[in-house]
């Protein structure tokens, strides 16, 4: 008697992480862009939109999953750069597709001041085309884009550090609002 049935999921798993295998590419968001909208609930239960936070920036990052070193490390670069964020008035919003509980023990344990938010079912993560699809096993790409005030993205960072990304990610706010200033 074979086991092969029984074990064909984790062989597939293997084979995706192993050779990369992840579904078709869109069309990505890019810069000059109207950032997609959407509607996901926090670590709290509370609803979130991008359209609540037009005329602020906005820093969306995407991360793969909660209690992760990198995703810790990333979570916590953020959280100790939030003071520096309000001051130039901008937001952020983590977005994976963990679930509300999971979200809510994570920002607990962690001490995360903004919100996290549960894209479940990826929706959000495939309109932005940061959607690692590995045939079993669904994540989001660890990237970052910038929103303007106006709800256009300025910024789109990729290959995102999880510990330097935040500080590069304020430094383009501050710039931007410079410029901005005059």
């Amino acid at each position: 008697m074979t086991h092969a049935p029984r074990f064909a999921w984790l062989a597939a798993l293997v084979a995706a992480l192993a050779f990369g295998i992840t579904a078709p590419a869109q069309a990505q968001v890019a810069v000059g862009d109207v950032a997609p909208d959407f509607r996901l609930q926090d670590q709290d239960g509370q609803w979130q939109t991008l359209a609540q936070y037009r005329g602020q920036y906005v820093a969306l990052y995407f991360y793969p999953k909660d209690q992760t070193p990198g995703c810790t490390k990333q979570a916590c670069s953020f959280r100790d750069s939030s003071v520096a964020f309000k001051a130039v008035g901008a937001v952020i919003l983590g977005v994976s597709l963990d679930d509300v509980k999971s979200h809510g023990e994570f920002a607990k344990k962690y001490s995360v001041p903004f919100p996290l938010l549960a894209d479940t079912e990826g929706a959000v993560a495939t309109r932005y085309n940061v959607l690692r699809d590995m045939l079993v096993m669904k994540m989001a790409k660890r990237e970052t884009f910038l929103v303007g005030p106006d709800g256009r993205v300025v910024k789109h960072y990729q290959d995102v550090d999880p510990e330097k990304g935040t500080a590069e990610v304020l430094a383009d706010i501050k710039a931007l609002s410079a410029k901005q200033a005059g």
